[in-house]
């Protein structure tokens, strides 16, 4: 089941949002899996500290993607890598869709579902080392108009995107991305539950 729904979000991802985000959102959902297999799949790891650290991860996540939203990375995204990433795509979707998940996910880790554990490990494992991504970003340059330092708006598979501006550290001379700043908020938590989780493990499996 837990395959399935990582097939299932990684297809989603790739109609949605594109192939860039996709690799780093599904490979995140992969690790997270070899990690649940390795830890808590058959025995659970002290289901009330695991939810408490889980919980943190994505209230530290969700002060990250407020910075990603007052900043709009979805179409700065979107100038970079030529996808169809709105705004209201990315609030939809990481926002408002996703947050339902998690609170399901807290739930179920306190109920020992051996699924719940999967999707904290996917979470972990997202901000917890995929979010350092945010600190390449400035170096790749843009696929749309690079030497361009200001926005633009332009249509990206029939989808109209507005305010994509330039952050291609070579062309504007900042070290910026949108959620740069606060990258590093859930990274702490997500590492930390990370590390707990494996030193915790039981050993013999």
């Amino acid at each position: 089941m837990a395959l399935g729904l990582t097939v299932l979000l990684v297809t989603a991802l790739r109609i949605n949002v594109g192939v860039p985000p996709t690799i780093i959102v599904g490979g995140s959902a992969i690790v997270g899996f070899f990690c649940w297999r390795l830890t808590n799949l058959r025995r659970v790891i002290n289901p009330l500290k695991t939810a408490i650290l889980f919980l943190l991860t994505t209230t530290a996540l969700h002060v990250h993607m407020f910075e990603e939203h007052a900043c709009l990375f979805g179409p700065s995204m979107s100038r970079l890598f030529d996808i169809a990433f709105p705004d209201a795509r990315f609030l939809q979707i990481f926002v408002f869709a996703l947050p339902t998940v998690y609170y399901l996910t807290a739930i179920g880790l306190l109920l020992r579902i051996p699924l719940a554990a999967f999707v904290a490990w996917f979470i972990f494992i997202g901000p917890g080392i995929a979010e350092f991504t945010h600190f390449i970003f400035p170096f790749i340059e843009p696929a749309l108009e690079p030497s361009n330092p200001a926005s633009i708006t332009t249509v990206i598979n029939g989808v109209r995107i507005t305010d994509m501006a330039n952050h291609y550290i070579a062309v504007t001379g900042k070290y910026y991305f949108p959620g740069l700043y606060t990258a590093v908020i859930p990274m702490i938590p997500g590492i930390f539950s990370v590390w707990w989780l494996l030193k915790n493990r039981q050993p013999g499996r």
